[in-house]
């Protein structure tokens, strides 16, 4: 049977994603036709969704087996009520790969106090700004899914003390877990890093506010790589205005592209950075949108179904 699978994105991602999807279904041997218009949508077996595509009504598509999103958050598609057919989420490896080394990138640059040496106009010599062992650092990471778990397997090679949380209890080698509202507490006042990559859901919703950020030591560093409604914005901004803790890099915000009058752009403590820590990357996605088809035909569980329930 001919699989119709429609790409749901703009004519710029098609360009990069075509080749490498073709290339994947001839592995898998699956007969797709695959196909960036939708004037049948009854005959549409599989959707490769991306929110930026404009689709909202997924009810014409009345044969579809599956909404394989190309990105790795589903918040936007996951109340959609018109998709009655499962929804996987995206986690290939070149996405885990792409989160931990700008984590990873990150987390150095602030055990190592870099910026005071790449920021020195005064050109003064602090041969006393030795940084501490690694060994010394708390890391806490928030969310321990994929992604969170890719970046805290990691970190404790270099020999960070690596910490984390998560909603549900979970356990992980060489990791102190924590969960619920007092772990919560315990890792944001213990940790000298937090590394947020929760899911964008009504629970985590601005866990990073006012209560949350006075629990962090006032040396405490974050960062946001994982979802702009994670943090309530103007409160991070009276907490580093106040210096209540020291520095920020953020890569995701609750409005994208950031607007040029964002008081982020200009504060000395915040970094910026334009949602580049974990971009999908057609040629290891098309595998597993490629696997993931394959699966569902084979009468096997696909990989990365959403829970519609706990939204990711």
């Amino acid at each position: 049977m001919t699989l119709n699978i429609l790409f749901s994105d703009d004519d710029a991602r098609w360009g990069m994603w075509e080749a490498p999807l073709r290339a994947a279904f001839t592995t898998r041997d699956l007969s797709a036709n695959l196909h960036r218009t939708q004037d049948n949508p009854a005959d549409v077996h599989y959707v490769i969704y991306a929110p930026s595509s404009g689709l909202l009504d997924f009810s014409p598509f009345t044969s579809l087996r599956a909404v394989l999103s190309a990105w790795a958050g589903v918040d936007q598609v996951v109340d959609n009520e018109t998709i009655t057919c499962p929804i996987t989420r995206m986690s290939d490896d070149g996405l885990k790969s792409g989160m931990v080394e700008y984590v990873t990138g990150h987390v150095m640059r602030y055990h190592l106090g870099l910026d005071q040496h790449v920021n020195n106009p005064e050109h003064l010599w602090r041969p006393e700004t030795s940084p501490k062992l690694a060994k010394d650092r708390t890391i806490g990471i928030l969310g321990l899914g994929a992604l969170g778990l890719a970046c805290a397997q990691t970190l404790p090679h270099i020999g960070f003390d690596v910490h984390g949380w998560s909603r549900s209890a979970k356990q992980v080698d060489n990791i102190t877990t924590h969960k619920g509202t007092e772990g919560l507490t315990a890792i944001l006042s213990t940790s000298d890093l937090i590394v947020l990559l929760l899911p964008d859901t009504p629970q985590t919703r601005h866990v990073i506010n006012a209560e949350t950020l006075a629990h962090m030591k006032a040396s405490a560093c974050l960062i946001n790589a994982g979802r702009g409604a994670l943090v309530d914005e103007p409160e991070l901004i009276i907490a580093l205005n106040n210096n209540a803790i020291t520095h920020a890099t953020l890569d995701v915000f609750e409005t994208e592209p950031l607007p040029k009058d964002s008081p982020f752009w200009s504060m000395p403590n915040v970094t910026v950075t334009p949602h580049i820590a974990a971009e999908t990357r057609p040629e290891t996605a098309a595998a597993l949108i490629a696997e993931n088809i394959w699966r569902n035909e084979s009468g096997q569980e696909m990989r990365y179904v959403v829970d519609r329930k706990t939204g990711y």
